[in-house]
């Protein structure tokens, strides 16, 4: 535990403690008088109510559009099973700023909607729900269909032959099974959108404001330290509070029911009921997931000259960007990728070490440590990354100039992937075989190359993919800390966005679209390595 507690101690707790001591502190002393001041402002407090109500629309709306779906990957066998559910897990590795980017070139200014029916959607509440269920599609599917299809169908047969009809059955003996999966699932999906930060930043316009982006405009835009920090308090008791009650959900779901193998309930959809479901989650794929990304293909080829490859070329030249960057924009591909695979290592070696930990003790501890690793996921990435600045800039730890930096605060998002991907593997482990190791001789190392390492490289592979697409698609912390002349991916496609002109719209189409490419790449090559479905995501 001594590596990841160091590496968290430095890069995530002493940034964001000296970033809300900047704000709360003056004269050397605490001015927690701030804390009322703040919250009692009406902007602020609309900015919290918005951010409460619209993750809970979107978890329900999420938990409504998915749950047939999780059934329909749970309990059937159709063509092309696999690759769909690639497909419909490739928005939740997307950076959410290509998400945002998608549903801008579906709803927004010039979209198919305005060009179609002159209807625009951006800057309303209804774009980001959409795009929010868009994003988090895959989380109910994969959490609840997960363990749907391993419930033993013979129970609740067993109810209908006892004289339970078939909505009953469900109720009294599936659903309560489920309860634990959907709870789980409901919790990310809440997490994931009471934290929105480049969906809300595009589509919401001026008028919508989540925790997340407010703490960047007061940060970066107003320089007001105080009342940023005085959110991030606020959100780190939120986000506190929503991870320890997910740890109760996954330890209930972890003991709900013995599990069968999943090829043992899947079948082919029989009757017209049946066929009728596949159809209408297939068209759900089709028009909530595959139209946007598909959308923001046709907008990067719809150049001033007709359909072809003209924002794509552009994006080889600095002067095409009208004094955005300092590169040509196609530097970015290749710093992302620089920056994601030293940012995988990290992740890798950190989030690896804590699993192992994890897996060798019990205890309070332990279980604090375990929430400890999966709060980068909840605190504010804009607090992380302004933090980075103003703590990281004295010897030995003078990072400022650095681009290890990058690499840095991406590996803190890579960590909780890792840890919750390889955890359940290594504690399937069985203790017994290290225990013969060490009885013939091994050392403790040698038997962790010779027993562990065989029986985790899969999952390893697996975690480490999870760590690549999403430290790709950081934006959070990035936008403080990438240097204008090296900038990443999602942060260029955010500056080109912010400027007006059809040709830098173009080229933000064009370099999100590379970006979906390349994310959904590394989630295919992870479908072909991982047959277990081991991990939890």
């Amino acid at each position: 535990m001594a590596g990841p507690l160091a590496f968290f101690a430095v890069f995530f707790a002493y940034p964001v403690a000296a970033i809300v001591g900047r704000g709360l502190k003056a004269d050397g002393a605490w001015q927690f008088g701030r804390v009322g001041d703040v919250l009692s402002r009406p902007d602020i407090l609309g900015v919290l109510w918005f951010t409460t109500w619209q993750a809970l629309a979107s978890t329900a709306f999420t938990l409504l559009i998915a749950l047939p779906g999780g059934y329909v990957f749970a309990r059937f066998t159709f063509p092309g099973k696999q690759l769909l559910r690639a497909v419909v897990t490739v928005p939740f590795v997307l950076p959410t700023v290509v998400v945002g980017t998608a549903f801008l070139a579906l709803l927004g200014r010039g979209g198919l909607l305005d060009d179609l029916w002159g209807v625009r959607l951006d800057t309303t509440v209804w774009a980001i729900l959409l795009a929010h269920v868009f994003f988090n599609y895959a989380v109910v599917v994969r959490t609840v269909g997960g363990l749907w299809s391993q419930l033993d169908p013979r129970q609740e047969e067993a109810a209908r032959v006892l004289g339970a009809g078939r909505l009953a059955a469900w109720r009294h003996v599936t659903l309560p099974a489920l309860a634990p999966a959907v709870a789980a699932a409901a919790l990310m999906v809440f997490l994931f959108t009471f934290t929105s930060f480049g969906v809300v930043q595009i589509l919401g316009g001026p008028g919508f404001s989540t925790l997340e982006v407010e703490i960047y405009r007061q940060t970066a835009q107003l320089l007001d330290l105080p009342t940023a920090a005085v959110l991030t308090l606020v959100q780190f008791a939120a986000v506190g509070a929503i991870l320890a009650v997910h740890a109760g959900t996954v330890r209930r779901r972890e003991t709900a029911l013995k599990l069968v193998d999943p090829a043992q309930t899947a079948r082919r959809p029989h009757g017209a009921g049946q066929w009728a479901l596949l159809g209408c989650v297939l068209a759900t794929v089709a028009l909530l997931i595959l139209l946007p990304l598909g959308v923001l293909v046709e907008r990067s080829l719809d150049g001033q000259g007709g359909y072809g490859f003209a924002y794509y070329r552009a994006l080889a030249s600095a002067d095409a960007s009208g004094g955005t960057f300092l590169v040509p924009p196609l530097e970015a591909v290749w710093n992302s990728l620089r920056y994601a695979l030293v940012a995988t290592a990290i992740a890798v070696v950190v989030g690896g070490l804590a699993a192992a930990a994890l897996t060798r003790r019990a205890g309070r501890l332990v279980r604090g440590f375990d929430a400890l690793l999966m709060l980068p996921l909840g605190v504010s990435a804009v607090t992380v990354g302004f933090g980075f600045l103003i703590t990281l800039d004295k010897p030995p730890l003078d990072l400022r100039a650095s681009w290890i930096l990058v690499p840095l605060a991406q590996a803190l998002v890579g960590v909780p992937f890792v840890v919750r991907t390889m955890l359940p593997v290594l504690r399937a482990v069985d203790g017994r075989l290290r225990e013969a190791a060490a009885v013939l001789g091994a050392s403790p190392l040698r038997a962790w190359r010779e027993v562990d390492l065989p029986l985790v490289r899969r999952a390893t592979l697996v975690a480490a993919g999870f760590a690549f697409a999403v430290s790709l698609g950081e934006f959070g912390a990035t936008v403080f800390i990438a240097r204008p002349d090296r900038p990443t991916l999602p942060v260029a496609v955010a500056r080109l966005l912010s400027r007006p002109g059809e040709l830098n719209y173009g080229q933000a189409m064009a370099l999100s679209t590379v970006l979906m490419v390349v994310c959904a790449v590394s989630l295919l090559a992870l479908e072909r390595i991982r047959t277990d479905r081991s991990g939890e995501f």
